[in-house]
């Protein structure tokens, strides 16, 4: 008999929670981690307050993963974002919705959700190592043997359960360890790139840091392709950054933004709608009719109650108007051309920061190779992957922690019926 039922590398959301699955069900479990505590990147997750899930319901949440998203029908039946809730109200934890659906510890403490985890992993037994990196994964020709720890001693198991993550936010131990083994059992890694990242552009105004710094709320960012065409809208607040732009829905755009880059190794354009609730007509009337009620006021300082004030002379620059003509003598073809901007601001970017630096990794182990009912390799028997390393990606608010939560559980209650642990 092996000393272990089960191995999990990796001791994140992932991880922890496979664990979880896995224990209940009677297995002999050795979790691992190469850093010296566990759920590093769970810790600082939701700004250090941890949104364990989305409350949407499952078609919602689904769209909210535009990277292989279906994939988690599945997964999301043996483990759905409501059972999410249940599970950690179970242990104590009160939680409250947000905005959005997104779902945080009533505590407003990522590490009271790191301790209830963690606790249960301890309730049911597991063998925990920390400080103990993996070298590889162990094969034969069929199925897995266990791992190699870079120390050199191998451990056996019947089954491996690979939770690493991918490549961003390394210093909590996302450092691409796992494609290489996954490699090795014969899997194809899709290319990784980084998403739910900031965006970095060469416009004049950025690189002269005119507007670093400047939020702007409820804002409408589109991206087009080469043809001009709209590929995706989101809707919500952004920033300007020394370096190009960032926040919610920058981040929520960067995906389509790599992949258009990858299309036509071009800038991209993308465009800003400050009014998305008005049409061009009647932003152009609303403002012309506010010049008109202060006729002898520049219309520079009548715009000022429409739009931040260090972002309007970029915007005025784009147009032929005089920012200081006044109600009368202001060209009204000109006035509609500067509706239609502020419906449409264009912004070019030119790519964005690192995938160290993306809250996400984009691409990851091939899911065509990957079991979708128990996330299991087609490559190797007993070899299993959840989580981040797997080519699934969403939008930051609790997306991407329901994926590694639920193919966590699925992988872990399904590598313990097949080592033939249950109870």
């Amino acid at each position: 008999m092996k000393p272990y039922d089960i191995i999990i590398v990796g001791a994140g959301s992932a991880g922890l929670m496979a664990a979880v699955a896995a224990g209940k069900l009677g297995a002999r479990i050795l979790l691992l981690d190469k850093g010296d505590k566990l759920g590093r990147k769970l810790g600082i997750s939701g700004g250090g307050r941890c949104n364990v899930t989305n409350n949407k319901d499952t078609d919602e949440l689904i769209k909210n993963i535009p990277g292989n998203g279906r994939f988690l029908h599945s997964a999301l039946s043996n483990f759905s974002n409501k059972q999410i809730i249940e599970f950690f109200e179970g242990l104590g934890i009160a939680l409250k919705e947000e905005d959005n659906g997104r779902m945080f510890p009533v505590s407003d403490k990522a590490k009271t959700v790191v301790d209830a985890l963690v606790g249960q992993v301890k309730r049911y037994e597991v063998d925990l190592l920390v400080n103990s990196p993996v070298a590889s994964v162990l094969y034969d020709e069929e199925k897995v043997l266990g791992v190699k720890l870079a120390s050199g001693k191998r451990i056996e198991g019947n089954a491996v359960i690979v939770a690493v993550g991918g490549k961003s936010v390394p210093h909590t131990g996302s450092t691409g360890d796992g494609y290489a083994w996954a490699e090795a059992a014969g899997h194809t890694i899709t290319p990784l790139f980084p998403t739910e990242v900031p965006l970095t552009s060469k416009e004049d105004f950025i690189v002269k840091r005119e507007i670093q710094g400047l939020a702007l709320r409820d804002v409408a960012l589109s991206v087009h392709n080469e043809k001009g065409k709209s590929i995706i809208t989101h809707r919500g607040d952004m920033l300007f950054t020394h370096f190009g732009i960032s926040g919610p829905i920058v981040l929520r755009c960067s995906q389509f933004v790599v992949k258009q880059r990858v299309k036509t190794k071009a800038p991209v354009q993308l465009t800003i709608d400050f009014f998305p609730d008005l049409s061009v007509e009647e932003l152009y009337n609303q403002t012309l009719t506010a010049a008109k009620s202060e006729s002898k006021k520049a219309i520079v300082n009548v715009l000022k109650s429409y739009m931040p004030e260090r972002i309007l002379p970029i915007v005025l620059g784009r147009t032929t108007l005089d920012p200081y003509v006044t109600y009368d003598n202001i060209p009204k073809l000109e006035w509609r051309e500067l509706s239609k901007l502020m419906r449409a601001f264009p912004i070019y970017v030119n790519g964005t920061l690192s995938i160290e630096e993306a809250f996400v990794t984009g691409g990851g182990v091939n899911l065509k190779e990957i079991d979708p009912k128990t996330m299991q390799s087609k490559c190797k028997e007993g070899l299993y992957f959840c989580g981040e390393i797997l080519d699934i990606h969403g939008y930051t608010g609790g997306y991407n922690i329901t994926a590694a939560f639920s193919t966590g559980y699925t992988a872990g209650s399904h590598a313990a019926m097949q080592t033939g642990a249950s109870v």
